[in-house]
């Protein structure tokens, strides 16, 4: 008696009036008949024949001979019709084990672990029309987010649509992040996307050193796996209670660890509270933050603020935030990346003291004096350092020459 064999449809990506740089495709495997290909694309005219022949490379590279094959592009890149391929053959249960990678854009130079990290700009990594012009807005950094953003049923796709980004995509100055889920599942998302060198993987919802530890193993592995020796920063996110009160362990958990952060959505929730634009209620835990990320010699990075409308608002939640010794903070939009500049520069009236500050160190030190004093004042060493911290981190702002 002969048993019927259940077919495995995979379906991934998007098409509609709605969706741009994006392609649904379909993957209904056959028995025999060889691979029937129904395209239709915006750019039919100019890129169909693009189209399909990679479409026909890359089911060929999974090793899918036999498909009905349905394509709706919307006008995506290459990148990104070679990701949703591969999720939809994956889906049908076929091409285990294999990875089909777009071509690969110059690595940017290494990152370093205390580099200018005012903002973070937030791409949901479902949404590959985010991708493309990212680094026009000028942001210090951008998130491929793999977590809050994207869909449970989407995380499959999603990781490998990111992992395909990192190749193909110049980020231009951005320093390429990565946001993985919580753990476990995010030990899966480092096996996709660390082959591809990001410069920094964000941890989210990290409770206990040794949830950092689990991931710094995992990442050390596939590094090694692979031969990459460029360093792949981590960036804990403590978002309860319980993170924050472990904050300090957290943060020297690992050599990796180029900051700390927080983020205050669920942070709030786990207090039963309402986060307001002022922050008053997450006060103690930002504090916490700040003293524990100096303590263990880190960058201390604030939560994004999500209220995109209120440029006000968000302007004086980074000056404060600022004044509270953090360097940095998250953002939703592009829209906030130059009020976050603004906030987190220093004036001109504190740049020129600063300035005045180091003239004086470099003096003391030209004349083999231990003491550093302007006019009748003396200079305490911690306030040298700051100077010079200050002068440095104008200077890399462009506000210095």
């Amino acid at each position: 008696m002969k048993v019927a064999t259940e077919i495995r449809i995979g379906e991934a990506g998007h098409c509609g009036a709605d969706i741009r740089s994006d392609v649904y495709v379909r993957v209904e495997p056959r028995d025999r008949g060889g691979l029937q290909i129904d395209l239709e694309s915006r750019v039919n005219t100019y890129y169909g024949d693009s189209i399909r022949k990679q479409a026909e490379e890359v089911l060929e590279a999974l090793g899918v001979r036999d498909a009905q094959v349905v394509i709706r592009d919307e006008g995506a890149l290459p990148f990104v019709i070679a990701a949703r391929i591969e999720a939809a053959v994956r889906r049908a249960g076929l091409g285990a084990g294999t990875r089909v990678l777009p071509d690969s854009v110059a690595l940017p130079k290494a990152s370093e672990r205390d580099r200018l990290r005012r903002s973070r700009l937030y791409l949901p990594g479902s949404e590959p029309k985010y991708f493309i012009n990212a680094a026009l807005h000028g942001p210090d950094a951008v998130i491929l987010d793999l977590e809050d953003s994207v869909h449970s049923a989407e995380k499959d796709a999603a990781r490998l649509l990111v992992r395909n980004a990192l190749r193909a995509v110049d980020f231009q100055h951005a320093e390429r992040m990565v946001r993985i889920n919580q753990l476990p599942l995010g030990l899966e998302d480092l096996d996709e996307v660390i082959p591809e060198s990001p410069d920094l993987v964000l941890i989210p919802k990290v409770e206990n050193a040794e949830q950092v530890t689990a991931a710094d193993k995992r990442i050390a592995a596939i590094k090694a796996d692979y031969g990459i020796t460029r360093p792949i920063w981590v960036m804990p996110i403590l978002e309860s209670a319980l993170g924050i009160e472990n904050a300090f362990a957290i943060a020297k958990a690992s050599d990796q660890i180029a900051a700390l952060t927080i983020g205050l959505e669920d942070y709030t929730a786990d207090l039963g509270v309402v986060k307001t634009s002022t922050g008053t209620e997450s006060f103690y835990a930002r504090q916490r933050v700040v003293n524990a990320a100096h303590a263990a010699g880190v960058q201390a990075i604030d939560s994004v603020f999500s209220d995109v409308g209120d440029m006000d608002g968000l302007r004086a939640w980074g000056i404060n935030s600022s004044a509270l010794g953090f360097e940095g903070m998250g953002c939703v939009h592009p829209a906030q990346i130059p009020v976050v500049h603004e906030a987190f520069a220093p004036g001109a009236a504190e740049i020129e003291r600063a300035q005045k500050i180091v003239a004086a160190y470099h003096d003391a030190q030209q004349k083999g004096l231990g003491v550093v004093s302007m006019g009748s004042k003396m200079i305490d060493l911690p306030v040298v350092q700051r100077a010079l911290k200050l002068v440095a981190r104008a200077q890399v702002m462009g506000l210095v020459h």
